[in-house]
């Protein structure tokens, strides 16, 4: 199979499968580019952003625009962690990320002042696709290093089998 078909809200897209690794063909969710699926998403996932929730946080990925959007109709201010260091961070929290999709360890970087940002709150985290929970995982890790509390785990999608309390809307195949 070379696509799959999704709806979400009233938007229906052909996702297209690429290959990963020994896992074989996946679903390509893909937020970046596509602002009426990012936005039937956020808006479907607003009754799934856990009550008390002070703040959401994300990987600068595929999700961003989803946790900008999510950030807009919730009214809840976000922050985000990298994938690469970057040369303005001060005092940044690093994080270790084992990838069961792509086979290798990724590290998160929590740039000095946004951790910050996470003490003493109730911390939401958004993803675009969660496989195994790793980074998930991992940004939970940094939130409590920082002195936040995980409220809970949102996904727009779930593909494959993680022990997370995931809260998500849809679910994809984990192979085709």
């Amino acid at each position: 199979m070379d696509n799959l078909t999704i709806t979400v809200g009233d938007v229906t897209r052909t996702l297209p499968t690429v290959r990963v690794g020994n896992l074989g063909r996946v679903p390509l969710v893909e937020f970046i580019g596509d602002s009426d699926l990012t936005k039937a998403a956020a808006q479907a996932m607003l009754p799934l952003v856990p009550d008390g929730t002070e703040l959401l946080l994300s990987v600068v990925t595929n999700a961003l625009p989803l946790v900008h959007e999510l950030s807009d109709r919730s009214g809840l201010p976000y922050v985000v962690a990298r994938k690469k260091r970057r040369t303005y961070m001060q005092d940044p929290l690093i994080q270790e990320v084992p990838s069961m999709t792509l086979g290798v360890g990724e590290t998160l970087w929590l740039d000095g002042p946004h951790a910050a940002r996470l003490r003493g709150k109730r911390v939401a985290i958004v993803q675009d696709v969660v496989a195994s929970g790793g980074t998930a995982q991992a940004l939970a890790r940094l939130v409590e290093r920082s002195g936040g509390q995980v409220s809970g785990y949102l996904a727009a999608f779930k593909q494959g089998e993680t022990e997370l309390p995931l809260s998500y809307l849809q679910e994809l195949p984990r192979r085709l």
